[in-house]
């Protein structure tokens, strides 16, 4: 008590009873304690890189609550670029060049699952002057069209894609493409590529301008000489169908016209009043059409056509003209002619018209399409309105 005493009454700052030594017990717990917490600091961080290590080495799978993400909207395939096909090439050397297509090997095992319609095999326009290798048949002649190993028939293949609405479709052929190099040229650089052309089977580099059309969108027929009544005063030309002539000569005559060229959909006759008349003409060679996977178009000119009746019989797709809309070569005569099939295409649902290509009939076509469609008519490839008993 007395040093208690002592301790209150010192003045601050004076020991009365002289230095101090320090406590040695507060110095030795301090010191003690600051040790061991370094001590135990390191041991701690030590232990915490021991244990993480095999942690990274051998990383656990962790349970983890992933937010839901609403994915964006998938975009068109319209506005992605378009994959460059790929081309496998096969010719000989005296003989034209075959280009097959091969898929794109991104499409296939990518995962993804794929909806397509089995009857949309139709080509692709950017490669569509390029024949289908699997299509192809070698003849001594050139090469021939065919049905595929997989049953695809050149009609559908080389057909050029429409809409498919039930609107008015107006579907018009222009034949005699080949004959004039410089009129060949100019329907095709001016006609709308819905229009279809018809290639003269006597016309020169008919290959050349095939390859033409169809880059331009173009679907393409064959025209086929056939025997008119007046024959041969009146000759259609080389390799003509006639009545008199054997069954095995006029599809030696055909087959001479079919190879002339590639990717065309059907054949179109050429006069032949008199042939498409007689069954006994007539069936050998729809039957090898059928055979071969094309069509046939009549161009209407004789009612006493055989075609229709035989088409069905043998599965050939068929389309007959309603109308020649340039025998009056005459635009303001050929103007009146398509206001006409338009009005049977409102009427009917569609209309077919022919006509060759004369300048006149080409700007009249060229005319008249542009306005057509502005007035909500379709004007649709020959393919898209005939009638295909494969399809019922």
């Amino acid at each position: 008590m007395p040093d208690a005493i002592k301790d209150i009454e010192r003045p601050l700052g004076q020991d009365l009873d002289g230095p101090r030594a320090p406590s040695r017990s507060r110095s030795l717990s301090r010191g003690s304690i600051g040790a061991g917490l370094a001590i135990i600091a390191l041991v701690g961080v030590s232990a915490a890189i021991a244990l993480r290590e095999p942690a990274l080495r051998n990383p656990q799978p962790v349970a983890t609550t992933t937010p839901k993400v609403t994915a964006p909207a998938e975009v068109p395939a319209a506005t992605q670029p378009p994959a460059t096909p790929k081309v496998e090439t096969a010719s000989k050397p005296d003989g034209p060049q075959i280009i097959h297509l091969q898929p794109d090997p991104g499409q296939a095992g990518s995962g993804g699952i794929v909806i397509r319609d089995p009857s949309a095999v139709g080509q692709d326009l950017r490669v569509a002057h390029l024949p289908d290798k699997a299509l192809i048949e070698q003849s001594e002649t050139g090469p021939l069209p065919i049905r595929a190993a997989d049953g695809r028939r050149p009609f559908d293949v080389y057909a050029r894609p429409w809409s498919g609405a039930r609107g008015a479709r107006v579907a018009i052929v222009i034949g005699g493409l080949a004959v004039s190099q410089t009129g060949t040229q100019s329907a095709i650089a001016k006609l709308p590529p819905e229009v279809t052309l018809a290639f003269a089977s006597g016309g020169n580099s008919i290959g050349r301008w095939m390859e033409e059309g169809r880059r331009r969108g173009h679907e393409i027929v064959m025209q086929m000489p056939m025997e008119p009544f007046d024959y041969p005063t009146i000759n259609p030309g080389r390799n003509t169908l006639t009545v008199d002539a054997t069954p095995e000569q006029n599809l030696i005559s055909l087959r001479r016209v079919l190879s002339r060229t590639t990717n065309y959909t059907a054949v179109m006759n050429y006069m032949g009043a008199r042939f498409t008349a007689e069954d006994s003409a007539m069936a050998p060679i729809m039957a090898e059409l059928a055979k071969r996977g094309l069509g046939y178009i009549d161009d209407g000119s004789s009612s006493r056509s055989r075609a229709p009746d035989l088409a069905t019989q043998d599965g050939v797709p068929l389309a007959v003209a309603d109308t020649q809309i340039d025998a009056t070569q005459d635009k303001a005569a050929i103007l009146k002619k398509l206001d006409e099939l338009e009005a049977t295409a409102r009427a009917k649902g569609f209309a077919i018209g022919t006509g060759s290509a004369f300048d006149v009939t080409v700007d009249a076509v060229a005319a008249w399409a542009n306005q057509a469609k502005m007035r909500g008519i379709e004007i649709v490839p020959i393919s898209a309105v005939a009638a295909d008993p494969n399809k019922r």
